[in-house]
């Protein structure tokens, strides 16, 4: 990758200076207190510019097809140029990094110089001066490149251009609009009607990642107020993707969702719908549209060879449900499809999502007589603990509940993170036995079989120490984040495994955030223990022979 040449002579321009922008057979002349000046000078415009900070940076995104699968191309370089590119120091240099590169620049990295433009003149006392050829060069640049950009990039750049003052009349906006609306299904003109509406409204609301801090009623009268033409799969794969990061079980906004897939059933493919279907799994909410799961039958079964990943995505999210189109599991776990995804790039993820399937047509599906997976192809479902708790293991209760375990208990009466199959990966397991006595693991098979034998599902919610043999009780972590924001519903993936591990015959203690948080210090944590433990008639200790 070249590296830029030595920055040229910085200089102000003066007051009067004209700034022309020739695009393909038009030219613009602002006058001089128009973007260049807002450009030049940030604290004319703090309001707009400080828009900028609220812009999310742009991902790299795939288009078409490649030998590589799914994965953005280019490799290290192409996010290597991205670093460069948030990292310049002047306008001048983002200039150099894009045009002296042809062979590493994408899309997504024309947003990315023009949010750093944006931050360059808002973070600074004194912006960097801006050259009039430099704003020209990059117009033309991203005029040129743009029939190649994304519906997401298109519409980043939109925000961007409007934000750093570029003309609504200028040779930029225009070719970024034109390619916008080249983009949108076609539609009977409407000329009665404003020109601002919901649709965009909601789009830019979705683009902020600051978004929470403003009432959600916001997001629901944008939604409100759209006219049906604008809530395109682009816009409703946003709201989807929103509710789902931000674990917001909207059921307004769910349900304009369910009935958007219904309404544009024939329009959708299969990629689109995992998106759109995604946060019903998540957030464990069955719509009350009454078409909602023929809908999805009719397009799994139009789609399901199309995109094998897909495909498993959205049974994914059924299986949170607890819904299970037979047709399309039969079609899943058929040879056919089971030989298709071997050897493609999401064969291992198809295998595990496949594998847990599997594990739910044991558990819940009792009379199912179809194929199943074969047992060569199954690999462990959860070996390992959950991203999220990974992520935020630092606020997790988890080291403190492992010390108050080890002080009642002892460290030879239990296991922590203990993956029993097949494949969940459990928070702290104990051993138990008639009696009631906690067991030393070591003595103890600490895993039941499976598949479950028929009687266990019949002990899932009995007593442990009534049964003969030994039991298992599984202590759940219930933290802040396994839960939909502000609701007491758990997450579609939490509720799956507590579901999954109570049918294979393990004792359930649940230990809720409210209740954790409210010990104060270690003493009390192992009084609460306690209490918990004594609750299902356990005894450790000397008591407990």
């Amino acid at each position: 990758m070249r590296r830029p040449r030595g920055e040229p002579g910085s200089r102000a321009p003066r007051p009067t200076e004209r700034v022309t922008y020739a695009g393909p057979g038009e030219s613009w002349s602002p006058s001089p207190t128009s973007m260049l000046r807002i450009l030049l000078s940030a604290q004319t415009s703090p309001a707009r510019l400080s828009g900028l900070l609220l812009i999310p940076p742009v991902q790299p995104c795939y288009l078409g097809s490649s030998k590589s699968g799914d994965r953005p191309f280019g490799g290290g370089p192409v996010q290597g140029l991205q670093r460069l590119l948030e990292q310049a120091r002047s306008p001048g240099e983002l200039l150099r990094w894009l045009s002296q590169n042809p062979t590493k620049v994408r899309a997504h990295h024309y947003p990315v110089a023009l949010r750093r433009l944006g931050q360059l003149l808002v973070s600074q006392p004194r912006p960097p001066p801006v050259e009039k050829a430099t704003l020209q060069d990059l117009s033309q640049l991203i005029i040129r490149n743009c029939p190649s950009f994304d519906v997401h990039t298109i519409h980043v750049c939109l925000h961007l251009a409007v934000l750093l003052g570029f003309p609504s009349d200028g040779p930029l906006l225009c070719a970024l609009e034109r390619e916008r609306r080249s983009r949108l299904p076609p539609k009977a003109p409407s000329p009665h009607q404003p020109a601002a509406h919901g649709g965009q409204r909601l789009e830019t609301a979705l683009s902020c990642p600051h978004f929470l801090r403003y009432p959600r009623q916001h997001l629901i009268r944008s939604l409100a107020e759209a006219r049906p033409e604008e809530l395109t799969p682009h816009v409703m794969v946003l709201l989807a993707q929103h509710l789902a990061r931000h674990r917001l079980r909207e059921p307004q906004l769910l349900e304009a969702i369910a009935h958007f897939l219904v309404v544009e059933e024939a329009q959708l493919n299969s990629k689109v719908v995992q998106k759109l279907v995604l946060p019903f799994g998540r957030l464990n909410y069955l719509p009350l549209e009454q078409q909602f799961m023929p809908c999805l039958e009719r397009i799994l079964a139009r789609e399901a060879g199309v995109a094998p990943l897909a495909t498993v995505n959205i049974l994914m999210s059924l299986c949170q449900l607890q819904r299970f189109p037979s047709r399309a599991l039969q079609f899943v776990f058929s040879p056919s499809f089971i030989n298709h995804i071997s050897g493609t790039p999401p064969s291992l993820i198809v295998r595990r999502y496949l594998s847990l399937l599997d594990t739910a047509v044991e558990l819940e599906l009792p009379g199912y007589q179809g194929p199943r997976l074969p047992q060569r192809q199954r690999v462990p479902i959860f070996p390992q603990p959950l991203i999220t708790d990974r992520a935020r293991c630092k606020y997790s209760h988890k080291d403190i509940v492992a010390e108050g375990l080890r002080q009642l208990l002892g460290e030879e009466k239990y296991r922590q993170d203990l993956t029993v199959p097949p494949g969940y990966c459990t928070d702290f397991l104990l051993c138990v036995g008639s009696s009631g006595a906690v067991l030393p693991v070591r003595t103890q098979d600490p895993f039941l079989p499976y598949p479950p034998r028929s009687c266990q599902q019949d002990q899932a919610d009995s007593n442990p120490t009534t049964q003969g043999s030994p039991q298992r009780v599984v202590l759940m972590l219930r933290e802040r984040w396994h839960f939909c924001r502000e609701g007491r519903v758990l997450l579609g993936s939490r509720a799956l495994r507590e579901r999954h591990l109570g049918l294979m015959g393990y004792q359930l203690l649940p230990l809720p955030f409210e209740e954790l948080e409210s010990q104060r210090g270690l003493p009390q944590l192992k009084s609460y223990l306690r209490q918990k433990l004594q609750a299902l008639g356990l005894r450790w200790g000397p008591e407990g022979g």
